[in-house]
């Protein structure tokens, strides 16, 4: 049970507090409704470049970086296509320090000319490096654009092309910061060795003051159900074939989501999973094979991703897995099976929770969905999954007109 305390600032900022005797570290984490999915569609990757821009310095801060390691702390972020997240570690005496830190990203960031023409340098280099001179790294804008034709989750966060980051502007930036990095649209977990008191009183000091600017979130558009599959095949400078497969499945709080998750587990967690067994081991088709589930708020999808062994063309690597996905639906889990998948994300779940960051993550996480006391419920809806719920969840999902294929061919583009 992970037990925490949660206040509510005049100016709508949650502050959520979990104190862990156990370490002699505190950490911060701010979680912001500021994912990719709110780029305005013609400068798709502009929620990743704010997120690089927040590292540049505040009004009064300055440069982050010397405070931070004067304090003995260490930081990052991530984008994903929801939310954009912030977190900090500090030894306990300079939890203050990481506060006004935050507090000057949320009310006092800076952004200037040179910070804002060195970081989209800098995500433009990303883009090449990650995108298009890796081999296979242009696959999720191939499938994201397959399996999404109106919600924004179809482009990757990183953004549609180069051309999209280029274009935009210091105004598009400032507007995009004002609208999304506000007190009510925001969340700041405090977990490690602090009193709870002492933490709100600080809280409560360094932002309460800060006014809410920001504006409604606005209202995404909904995709349509998919009717028919879709395929995508690239000739690319690839070392061999690879297949990747994605099929629609409801968003992350949908009851049916503790199924889907297992099930993904079932066919492609480690050595044992299915797939593994039935198409790396036995018939020597793919070198490596994985699946799972990417856990949008909204309609997500199940992944499935194989690369080929050397001969093997991506049309046999597809019909494989077609085969194999044939004989989840029709096959019993068995008890053993089902324990083997259970036992393991509870005990995964378990050794999270020692790790102060992991829980203030997911503390984060969990109330931007909904409520975090699920970091505690949700584990007993995983317990409650049964062999057939699994089997239903396959039959329902693995339809070839609910699914999206982006198959590589080694050769000349």
């Amino acid at each position: 049970m992970i037990e925490f305390v949660k206040h509510t600032l005049s100016n709508g900022l949650r502050v959520l507090v979990h104190r862990d005797s156990l370490t002699p570290l505190v950490v911060t984490n701010m979680i912001y409704n500021a994912g990719s999915k709110y780029d305005p569609p013609e400068m798709t990757g502009m929620a990743h470049l704010v997120e690089h821009l927040m590292f540049g310095g505040s009004i009064n801060a300055g440069d982050f970086d010397y405070p931070q390691q004067m304090a003995g702390g260490e930081n990052n972020a991530f984008t994903n296509a929801d939310v954009t997240n912030y977190y900090q570690v500090m030894p306990r005496q300079n939890l203050e320090v990481a506060l006004w830190l935050e507090s000057e990203r949320l009310g006092f960031l800076d952004i200037n000319r040179r910070t804002f023409d060195i970081q989209k340098e800098v995500v433009l280099e990303e883009f090449n490096e990650t995108c298009l001179n890796e081999p296979y790294g242009d696959v999720w804008h191939y499938l994201h654009n397959l399996c999404y034709k109106k919600h924004p989750y179809r482009w990757p966060t990183i953004g549609m092309t180069p051309d999209h980051i280029r274009k935009i502007d210091i105004d598009a930036i400032e507007k995009f910061y004002r609208r999304h990095y506000h007190a009510e649209n925001a969340i700041l977990v405090i977990a490690g060795n602090a009193q709870p008191g002492k933490c709100l009183e600080l809280a409560e000091k360094w932002f309460a003051d800060i006014p809410v600017e920001g504006s409604a979130l606005p209202e995404l558009p909904k995709e349509p159900k998919q009717t028919s599959g879709r395929k995508k095949d690239v000739y690319a400078l690839v070392p061999h074939a690879a297949v990747y497969m994605a099929f629609k499945i409801p968003g992350r709080l949908d009851p049916r989501f503790p199924a889907i998750d297992l099930l993904s587990d079932l066919l492609g967690l480690g050595r044992s999973s299915r797939l593994n067994e039935q198409l790396v081991e036995e018939r020597e088709l793919f070198s490596t094979i994985d699946a799972y589930v990417n856990g949008t708020n909204e309609s997500g999808l199940f992944i499935i991703e194989g690369k080929l062994n050397e001969g093997i063309s991506a049309k046999t690597g597809e019909e494989a897995i077609w085969e194999s996905l044939e004989q989840v639906k029709n096959t019993p889990i068995t008890p053993s099976e089902l324990d083997k998948l259970i036992n393991t994300f509870i005990t995964t779940n378990a050794f999270a929770a020692t790790n102060c960051l992991h829980k203030a993550m997911n503390l984060a996480f969990y109330e931007n969905l909904r409520d975090a006391d699920l970091i505690n419920t949700e584990p007993l809806a995983y317990k409650a999954v049964n062999g057939t719920d699994l089997t239903r969840e396959a039959r329902l999902i693995f339809q070839e007109q609910n699914s999206s294929v982006v198959r590589y061919f080694p050769g000349k583009i």
